[in-house]
């Protein structure tokens, strides 16, 4: 699933591109993946309007139009959202196309089907299930150390692994960036959160925004089906030192890194470098 490196540099690639352009037709090619409104609805609010900005909160994209309305994409899984400047992709499994006033459209493609696009006028954002209720994100003033430890202390039980991909905590954390802001803080996946020392809080902040930060400068990671606004790969699955590397070496210590599930979730650590304390 993209997270927030991946939805954010699918953002900067498209802004460039599709700002201050008029959509001049919508093709709903699979209409159960609009939601709010009815995809007839949801033609006529968007065809003729110009689009003003393409903004992120967490992993959904926000497409506001000359209207006040906004789009809300959602890619889930499998989703991408791609740029074509012919106005045409060869992708079978294209759901829903944008066509823009310059011959080029937008193209929303969807293997899995998961993901979604919703018609939302003004003030009706907390109607989408998640978005109301984001947390603050990495990188921003609002997630401070302190805020972190706040959060820690409330938990008692449970696992540091999961705080961090609870969205109403920290928005825009996946399984991948968990994973890698662990290992860098040297924090055991199963620690529970009320027992980290400041230091170990201290660490696990600075290690979020340095993943999430160097998720985006390599264009975020692609391992099966994430592509970029342009249809291209990432280049961060090329500098992860644990996700999907259990049975390897450790690059830091030469532990064979270990694999587990932790609420259905898979796990990737150093046994060496994260050693576990209750």
């Amino acid at each position: 699933m993209p997270e927030m490196p991946e939805v954010e540099t699918i953002r900067r690639y498209l802004a460039q591109h599709i700002v201050g352009r008029t959509i001049t037709k919508v093709e709903v090619l699979l209409p159960r993946q609009i939601e709010l409104v009815t995809p007839e609805a949801f033609c006529q609010m968007t065809e003729g309007q110009k689009i003003t900005a393409l903004e992120r909160r967490g992993k959904f994209l926000l497409l506001d139009i000359a209207s006040g309305d906004v789009i809300v994409i959602h890619l889930r899984m499998t989703g991408r959202l791609i740029y074509a400047p012919s106005g045409q992709l060869d992708d079978a499994y294209t759901r829903q196309i944008f066509h823009l006033d310059n011959g080029a459209a937008l193209v929303f493609a969807d293997t899995r089907t998961f993901g979604r696009l919703y018609g939302v006028h003004p003030g009706d954002e907390d109607l989408i299930h998640g978005l109301a209720t984001l947390g603050p994100e990495p990188l921003t003033a609002d997630f401070t150390a302190d805020y972190l430890s706040s959060v820690c202390r409330k938990r008692p039980k449970g696992t540091i692994k999961a705080l961090l991909l609870n969205q109403q905590i920290i928005a825009g954390i996946g399984n991948i960036y968990a994973d890698e802001a662990l290992f860098l803080a040297g924090i055991h996946p199963q620690r529970h959160p009320a027992n980290l020392s400041m230091e170990e809080i201290r660490r696990l902040h600075a290690a979020v925004n340095d993943v999430i930060a160097a998720g985006i400068r390599d264009g975020g990671t692609t391992f099966r089906d994430y592509r970029n606004g342009a249809g291209g790969k990432g280049g961060h699955q090329n500098h992860l030192n644990v996700y999907y590397r259990e049975g390897q070496p450790c690059q830091q210590c030469g532990t064979i890194i270990a694999y587990t599930k932790l609420g259905g979730r898979g796990t990737h650590f150093c046994p060496h470098c994260q050693p576990y304390k209750a």
